[in-house]
């Protein structure tokens, strides 16, 4: 008898930072033969056609993005977003997106049953959506278990409560004596000594919905954070479901396209010419001169004047550099850094970067998806967090799990600003220092950590995504 083919649908917040890890979840998925429905909104089509083309099983479905006065028009993703300010009412303006959900839902249950829901906690509305049809909701934060315990920590204990608490005042956590932070650390509204609003009110809805969802995946491995994992089991709900890193889900030096049979997915080989700044990383092999990759993600708002401290660091450093910079119109006097520093203004594919040999280290807003990348490149990172819960992951790099170091701040304030001399001090210790070389050895082991993770068959995460599908796939046709 032939076995019935389940069929998931993801749907993603409509940023870059949180389609990229879904659409890598897409593929873990087609791997065991799951049809993969994609939903996104027309400006982010293409994106995602690119990187699911080839797989028979998947599809991608268009819904519209609402239109608001208060919003740019044409705006579809949080990153084009002309300033951060506004991404409160765009990302509650998703709500209005919920009558063509419904829609969507109903033609494709009615073509081909959907199994399970994958959405992100930002749109916590598709809970009801998916209870409408029976239809279980896994959903997507794309945050490690160790940042969401910290933050369910300050939240059920209201620990910034308080108007006479500064700003940069350490509050020890009393589940986890051993951590401190700080306002600075948490976003608004939750920083607030009175959290309130319609954006608090936005948050708590999705909190509610996640809890009453039937899972959490996790980007990442069980091994990575094994205390945090029990501690969010035990005490916090939905249950999570560590099935990552996702960047692994593909083979090393492959497209995103696959053409796939009944049989087993046969992964084309990337036949296309290598990028300028790629070929430059080759220069740099030959040479034997050790690289830093500098990059702070799509969203993150950077003064010009700290962009051209930056320069002057990595100026000073004398460390060799390769920096994607998303400011196009910013003049940086490029030249002056001769070849031993490249400035690229393009998308580039991150992990191809971190995975060539000549990077060795790794500037970075500490986003989840970079930081994993890193670590499962085996490359120690220079955190600078800049937004939402970056400065927790910092936290996790540079404390918990020892694979990086931190930027110094003139004010020692996580958002204060960074000087061409605390930048170059960092730079030169974590390309070249011993505290350095420390963090290199113990991101190398957490590398193959997660390596092992990801193995078909033996890997924690393989195995555990193969136990979610099985009972979630199990409870819906019970």
């Amino acid at each position: 008898m032939e076995t019935k083919q389940h069929h998931a649908v993801l749907f993603p917040f409509m940023a870059k930072g949180h389609i990229i890890p879904l659409l890598h979840f897409a593929h873990l998925l087609l791997r065991r033969r799951i049809h993969v429905t994609f939903v996104t909104t027309p400006g982010t089509r293409s994106f995602v056609a690119d990187h699911l083309a080839g797989h028979p099983s998947s599809d991608v479905v268009t819904i519209p993005f609402p239109q608001l006065g208060i919003l740019p028009p044409g705006v579809e993703s949080s990153d084009k977003l002309p300033s951060m300010s506004l991404f409160p009412p765009f990302a509650m303006s998703t709500k209005l997106m919920q009558p063509d959900f419904d829609r969507a839902l109903v033609t494709l249950h009615a073509t081909r049953p959907v199994d399970f829901l994958v959405s992100d906690g930002f749109l916590g509305w598709t809970l009801e959506s998916a209870n409408k049809f029976g239809i279980p909701r896994l959903v997507f934060y794309g945050m490690s278990c160790y940042a969401s315990c910290i933050c369910k920590a300050v939240g059920d204990g209201n620990l910034l409560a308080g108007a006479d608490l500064a700003d940069d005042d350490p509050v020890t956590l009393p589940e986890f004596p051993w951590i401190q932070v700080t306002r600075n650390e948490i976003e608004p509204p939750f920083s607030d000594p009175e959290p309130k609003g319609p954006y608090f009110d936005f948050h708590i809805s999705c909190f509610v919905s996640s809890a009453n969802s039937f899972g959490l995946i996790v980007n990442g491995c069980y091994e990575m954070e094994p205390f945090f994992v029990d501690h969010w089991n035990r005490h916090a709900l939905p249950k999570a479901w560590c099935v990552g890193p996702f960047c692994l889900a593909e083979p090393d030096n492959m497209s995103s396209s696959s053409n796939v049979t009944n049989g087993p997915i046969v992964v084309q080989p990337n036949n296309k010419a290598p990028a300028w700044w790629m070929k430059w990383l080759d220069r740099k092999l030959e040479q034997g001169v050790p690289i830093l990759y500098v990059a702070f993600g799509s969203q993150a708002e950077i003064s010009s004047d700290q962009v051209k401290e930056i320069a002057r660091g990595l100026e000073d450093s004398g460390v060799s550099f390769l920096w994607v910079i998303k400011d196009h119109d910013l003049e940086l006097g490029e030249d002056r850094f001769e070849d031993r520093g490249v400035v690229v203004r393009e998308w580039v594919d991150q992990r191809e970067i971190l995975t060539h040999p000549s990077v060795q280290g790794f500037m970075s807003h500490c986003g989840l998806n970079s930081t994993m990348e890193a670590i499962s490149a085996g490359v120690p990172i220079l955190a600078w967090p800049m937004m939402a819960e970056q400065p927790l992951n910092a936290r996790m790099v540079a404390e918990e799990i020892k694979v990086g170091l931190r930027v110094e701040t003139c004010d020692g304030s996580v958002k204060g600003f960074v000087t061409r001399v605390g930048l170059s001090k960092m730079v030169k210790e974590l390309m070249e220092g011993e505290r350095g070389k420390e963090a290199r050895k113990r991101t190398k082991e957490y590398g193959e950590i997660t390596r092992k993770a990801m193995e078909e068959g033996a890997g924690s995460s393989w195995r555990n995504l193969g136990l979610l599908i099985d009972e979630i796939c199990g409870r819906k046709e019970a």
